[in-house]
């Protein structure tokens, strides 16, 4: 998918030059500048041109496509793990309509240079196999190239590197890794137990990403290094892949069984991948995952005066105890404050964190009332390129600015609610916290406008409470 001529990369141009009044530089790829004191990161060996990794993007193959076996193949002895596998992004990691199209734009922008870059991850067997080229096309690549976070992916991993960028390694002919001290002999593979399963570290491998100019993008694992979580040595695993009692395998014992469904924000965008059943049911599992990750409080006066202004305190607590609210990719995840006052006639006389007619939040992307909304709360992050313009793509980017609220802690805001002369009491405030995985300028701007209607927002926690005009 190339997306340097069309109408959607026309338009996030404008509104790059709108915002901005120029389009920022396209990056070299061999800049490989970091601050390793910040960041831990160590630049790519220098293989001619600073974008190759020995280990998670090899200038040769160092795997051979052939040595790994298909999901499919799986669930003829593991038919609930598959199952579970199938609903979760883990499968869909290749398909996903986003992640292509965001890829297609980093091929244009990049002539295909770091082609394996975002795909190092999403499917590290076809990048290190070389299934995955520059200038690959994601409808040429072999199905288990496609089957992105497969069975293999992760039990074929015999240990951990590094937590970031793929950072572990892949052994095609060893055994399959589980956590089972006491894994039953089988015909089809030997198997060994390992500890790293069940440690965040195996999921910061892939989960934290650090760009190729050394700046960080996506740092869960590096949360949770530092949380409550991390001290009470719970781990990733311990929230998104609960437990449940059952044989492992087909004609197996019981088990404690950790489920493969990996709960989180996104439900996978991928035509007649789920049916209506499975769709309901993994949409439940993220209501109820979203729901117990964060808490809002109205704190408000008793009286207020028509004509004056009223002092709106909200205080936001995050709270999750093993990592940021939000995480992953905040810079397109949206997190925000509606807040809404409306007088005793029902009419609204202030609102922040509502939605254009588009959908979006009236912030600098809005294309119908960019920076319409001056009291805006949000909770995420952003991208600057060099010159100090906001972009919306990491590999222009040149610093990423967070305010995501860290575990367990919380933050206030106060808002000055103008209180018109006419107004009529009491009057009624309402707060919300939201959530959504995408915004819809993204999908519009990446010609994926059929899948706005999937966009659900999340209300995290609400508040309301009455203020008394003064006579």
């Amino acid at each position: 998918m190339n997306l340097s001529h069309t109408p959607a990369r026309a338009i996030l141009v404008a509104l790059l030059a709108a915002s901005c009044n120029k389009s920022p530089d396209k990056p070299d790829p061999t800049d490989t500048d970091t601050d390793t004191d910040e960041t831990g990161f160590t630049p790519p060996d220098d293989t001619g041109d600073g974008f190759h990794d020995p280990l998670s993007r090899p200038a040769e193959p160092t795997l051979d496509l052939h040595d790994f076996t298909s999901a499919e193949t799986c669930a003829s002895c593991h038919p609930t793990h598959y199952a579970e596998w199938r609903t979760s992004v883990h499968s869909t990691a290749m398909h996903d309509p986003v992640f292509q199209a965001l890829v297609g734009v980093r091929q244009a922008d990049l002539d295909g240079t770091q082609d394996a870059f975002c795909t190092q991850c999403h499917s590290a067997i076809g990048v290190r196999s070389h299934d995955i080229r520059p200038g690959f096309s994601f409808d040429e690549l072999d199905p288990l190239t496609m089957e992105g976070v497969t069975c293999d992916a992760c039990h074929r991993v015999s240990s951990i590197e590094r937590t970031y960028n793929a950072g572990h390694h892949l052994d095609a002919d060893g055994p399959i890794r589980g956590p089972f001290a006491d894994p039953m002999p089988n015909s089809f593979h030997d198997s060994e137990p390992v500890d790293f399963l069940s440690e965040s570290a195996f999921c910061g491998s892939c989960h934290d990403i650090i760009e190729v100019s050394g700046l960080p993008l996506e740092r869960p694992y590096s949360e949770w290094s530092t949380s409550p979580a991390q001290s009470d040595d719970r781990h990733c695993q311990d929230c998104h892949m609960p437990v449940s009692t059952g044989p492992a395998a087909n004609g197996g014992p019981d088990r404690t069984l950790h489920s493969h469904s990996f709960v989180g924000v996104d439900v996978p965008l991928v035509e007649d991948w789920l049916n209506e059943s499975e769709l309901n049911s993994v949409r439940a599992s993220i209501d109820e995952l979203l729901t117990s990750s964060g808490t809002v409080l109205l704190d408000l006066p008793e009286t207020a005066t028509a004509g004056h202004t009223l002092d709106v305190v909200i205080t936001v607590r995050n709270e999750i105890d093993a990592h940021n609210l939000p995480t992953g990719s905040t810079f397109i995840r949206q997190c925000w404050l509606e807040v809404t006052a409306t007088d005793a006639t029902g009419e609204v006389i202030y609102a922040t964190g509502d939605l254009d007619e588009n959908g979006d939040l009236r912030d600098r992307w809005s294309a119908l009332e960019p920076y319409g909304d001056n009291d805006l709360v949000t909770l995420g992050s952003s991208f600057v390129d060099d010159s100090g313009s906001p972009t919306l793509f990491s590999h222009y980017a040149s610093e990423h600015t967070s305010n995501a609220l860290q575990p367990l802690h919380e933050r206030t805001v106060t808002l000055f609610v103008p209180i018109p002369d006419e107004a009529t009491g009491p009057i009624e405030v309402a707060t919300r916290l939201r959530f959504r995985p995408l915004p819809p300028y993204l999908l519009r701007l990446l010609e994926l406008d059929a899948w706005i209607e999937q966009l659900v927002i999340t209300d995290i926690d609400a508040d309301a409470g009455q203020v008394l005009l003064a006579e």
